[in-house]
């Protein structure tokens, strides 16, 4: 039997909805979902939506049928040329969340302000100013350090921010040195940039531009060579080849070794969990940790993820720890003891825990 083609789905949209209605517009937006069978996660709130859904094309062609017939969701920007691909569901569930906003920058806007103040340029514009090295245009990077180091547009600069929020701050920062220049400034999905664009224009110092359909809208038009690397993805693909072996390069340093690798990780220490490009071969070598200081927390608390490359079960351990409090000491030595012998002559060039402080996508 044929197997169904699976798109991914991600959009949003900013239109007004009143406080009374969330719920109402929320639970059915959730049942329409379930019912049809698709699988992912959105945001509903008084400023409009944001969605990242997976399911077969029929699923999909449901899904749109039923924005096209709703109260406000009708005639959804990119829904089609956002689309990407995948192989299957890449969320465990259907999840729609109320949020007092939709992407958080700590400030509401509304559609009217959207419309009065948003700028975008089109993919084929975009082309223009970076084929071009056109000196008029700033590019920044909006994302996390992570994504960045695993791939971004030529050209391209991070704009280093800690937290989105901070907004305000890095206009400031920017401002002045772009001055007399228009700021081009881009995301994921392209929801972040295109709110703060409209932020950024409403106090009229300089240009601030957003991508029309973020990166996704750029590379689904364009495999250029304009995008540099993989892209980050806040499901389970995580790093997405981007372009074919004609125009993709590889830029993603192994946080262990330098080499360049698109493979992304998360380190095994719970807690920490930090996103790290990392060659498969050199991650394995390291346990999957990714500083000395991690590993020496996980040798005192053992909150370590299981992996098929590791032999020892470190939940069975935990469990035994848990129900069998005379145990616990025990099963630490042994962890540290086994973490000592597969860790032997394994140097770290990080001290420090890896983790970075989130910039959310949604």
């Amino acid at each position: 039997m044929h197997k169904p083609k699976y798109k991914l789905i991600t959009f949003y949209k900013f239109v007004n909805i009143p406080e009374n209605e969330l719920k109402q517009v929320a639970q059915e937006h959730l049942d329409f979902c379930r019912d049809i069978g698709l699988k992912g996660r959105i945001y509903i709130g008084t400023e409009g939506i944001s969605s990242t859904v997976t399911g077969n094309i029929w699923q999909t062609k449901a899904y749109k049928w039923y924005l096209d017939n709703s109260k406000y969701f009708q005639n959804i920007e990119g829904f089609d040329h956002k689309a990407s691909d995948v192989d299957g569901h890449k969320f465990p569930r259907m999840s729609v969340k109320i949020r007092e906003e939709i992407v958080k920058l700590g400030v509401k806007v509304t559609e009217e302000e959207i419309k009065k103040y948003d700028k975008r340029l089109t993919p084929d514009e975009v082309k223009r100013i970076i084929d071009e090295e056109d000196e008029n245009y700033l590019i920044l990077d909006m994302r996390n350090d992570y994504e960045y180091r695993l791939g971004h547009f030529k050209g391209a600069i991070p704009a280093g921010t800690v937290n989105f929020r901070e907004v305000p701050k890095l206009l400031e920062k920017y401002g002045e040195k772009a001055k007399g220049k228009k700021i081009l400034w881009y995301c994921t999905g392209g929801i972040r940039c295109e709110k703060a664009s409209v932020l950024a224009n409403m106090k009229g110092d300089t240009e601030y531009y957003a991508i029309e359909g973020g990166i996704m809208g750029y590379i689904n038009k364009h495999n250029d060579g304009n995008w540099l690397g993989n892209l980050y993805t806040f499901d389970d693909r995580v790093s997405t080849f981007v372009g074919d072996e004609h125009t993709h390069i590889t830029i993603g340093e192994c946080c262990y070794s330098a080499k360049l690798t698109d493979n992304c990780e998360n380190c095994r220490y719970s807690p920490c969990n930090a996103r790290l490009i990392a060659d498969k071969k050199e991650y394995k070598k390291h346990m999957g940790f990714c500083s000395e200081e991690c590993l020496e927390k996980a040798k005192k608390d053992g909150l370590i993820k299981d992996m098929d490359f590791d032999s020892l079960n470190y939940q069975n351990l935990r469990n035994d720890s848990k129900n069998n409090p005379e145990n616990k000491q025990k099963n630490l030595e042994k962890i540290s003891k086994h973490l000592e012998e597969n860790l032997a002559g394994v140097e770290f060039n990080h001290k420090f825990s890896q983790k970075e402080e989130e910039i959310i996508e949604a």
